[in-house]
């Protein structure tokens, strides 16, 4: 690594992504390292508090490198990309000042997105009770629901799960009223990284480190959320290692069933990763796909790419 030591940081964004178990944590913190960068997480569920094992903080990783936007809501409270956006914000600003690089690492597409190109749907508030009522629906009559809704100008309504469907008919209805769409500040530049590991090895990290969790306490921690009041029916909605870890303990799972089940949907969860950063693609994002390798190697590819864009010296 010797040949990218030195460098400086400059404001243009830093963006690694990719599916669950690519390894795009490590990769973060080593890019950090030499450019003094600080990173920005894009999780959706590591922003909760006590939500550690099943989320994969690994907060060992980063050791001195700085990093927002984990643990910075208590677990059973609802976060969405509204308030991702605005924190995102906050978190860009106190960087810059600081002089780091800002470097923003996760798997959540449609959060990076929001910052990346004009989202400006993304400020419309939660609407609770209208949440409440489209809950307990299918997600056929929720695209039924949908359908029979005016689709703003320039909304593109992610349909790919019942989280971002509601979404969807929440936006959808707040532009029915009227109401304005509150401006944000301009997209932020940035060069985007991709990590895309071949299909067998994506699988063997994913069953691999899912057994590491549950050998981690998973279980227990999941126990715990529920022993401190946090309902159910809000860690099944926060799904994967929540949902099926809380099925399991309702009796509604035996441990054979809750670990298959489990380790199933994980792989089917990574390949919507990646069909979302291929629609990010095909909506005018540029990703430069990494070569799949050791860390050193990947991290010394990317600050050379940046170099030679002018985002870092």
């Amino acid at each position: 690594m010797d040949e990218i030591r030195g460098v400086r940081p400059v404001s243009d964004l830093i963006v690694i992504l990719g599916p669950t178990a690519s390894g795009k944590t490590r990769l973060a913190v080593e890019v950090a390292k030499h450019i003094d960068g600080a990173i920005i997480s894009a999780d959706s569920r590591q922003v909760y508090r006590g939500m550690d094992i099943g989320t994969g903080k690994d907060r060992h990783v980063y050791g001195d490198i700085s990093h927002y936007l984990i643990d910075i809501v208590d677990a059973g409270e609802t976060y969405h990309v509204a308030r991702y956006w605005a924190d995102f914000h906050a978190a860009l600003a106190a960087i810059q000042q600081q002089g780091r690089q800002p470097i923003v690492c996760g798997g959540t597409g449609l959060y990076i997105q929001s910052i990346l190109q004009p989202y400006n749907y993304s400020t419309v508030p939660v609407d609770t009770v209208l949440r409440q009522s489209l809950e307990p629906l299918s997600i056929d009559a929720l695209k039924h629901e949908l359908g029979a809704l005016p689709i703003p100008t320039g909304f593109r309504p992610d349909t790919s799960t019942k989280k971002r469907l509601i979404r969807a008919i929440e936006i959808a209805v707040w532009c029915t009223k009227g109401e304005e769409i509150p401006m944000g500040p301009p997209p932020t530049p940035a060069t985007l990284f991709g990590l895309a590991p071949p299909v067998d090895v994506r699988r063997r990290a994913i069953t691999e480190r899912l057994t590491e969790r549950l050998g981690a306490g998973l279980i227990d921690e999941v126990r715990g959320l529920l022993e401190q009041g946090i309902p159910p029916d809000r860690l099944v909605y926060y799904g994967l290692e929540y949902k099926y870890t809380t099925l399991y303990l309702l009796g509604e799972l035996k441990y054979e069933q809750f670990v298959d089940r489990l380790n199933t949907e994980i792989h089917r969860f990574a390949k919507r990763q990646m069909t979302y950063f291929r629609k990010m693609e095909k909506d005018g994002l540029d990703i430069h796909w990494l070569v799949n390798g050791p860390v050193s190697d990947m991290a010394a590819e990317l600050i050379a790419k940046v170099r030679k864009k002018g985002v870092v010296n």
